[in-house]
């Protein structure tokens, strides 16, 4: 049986909604958020309670830091040391996390940040068929 989202995960969801219909599901101990298929957030408990982490891009990762965002870093399970690769979200601004029109922004380049990562994947290679072993077939004697 699923888990039903969090207050904060459905709150999440409302303020961006500006990018689309969101949904909250489950992930690895906190919430992945997507709209259209794409996950734009993921919502982590790190120690502090829930917190909104948008996608970000190589793009647009200067404007996430300008503006005070911290990257999401988790801490790995071999040697404690703090990873961040392979995760590129940041937190939501502060400001931005007061309403749906506040959020809209950053919403929006999260948005773009998972459609350019989805491109960018490159399309899986179809797998080689082997050719079914020849019929046999008995002759009439």
């Amino acid at each position: 049986m699923a888990t039903a989202p969090s207050d904060f995960a459905l709150y999440c969801c409302e303020i961006l909604s500006s990018a689309g219909p969101c949904n909250a599901k489950r992930m690895f101990g906190g919430f992945g958020l997507s709209t259209d298929g794409l996950t734009i957030a993921i919502i982590a408990d790190l120690g502090g309670g829930e917190k909104l982490w948008l996608k970000a891009s190589d793009e647009n990762r200067l404007t996430w830091e300008a503006s005070g965002c911290e990257r999401f870093t988790y801490t790995s399970s071999k040697g404690g040391e703090p990873v961040s690769r392979g995760m590129n979200y940041y937190s939501a601004p502060e400001d931005a996390m007061d309403s749906a029109h506040a959020m809209a922004p950053w919403a929006r380049m999260a948005l773009q940040a998972a459609l350019e990562a989805q491109n960018s994947k490159k399309p899986a290679k179809p797998r080689a068929r082997r050719a079914p072993p020849p019929k046999t077939t008995k002759s009439p004697r």
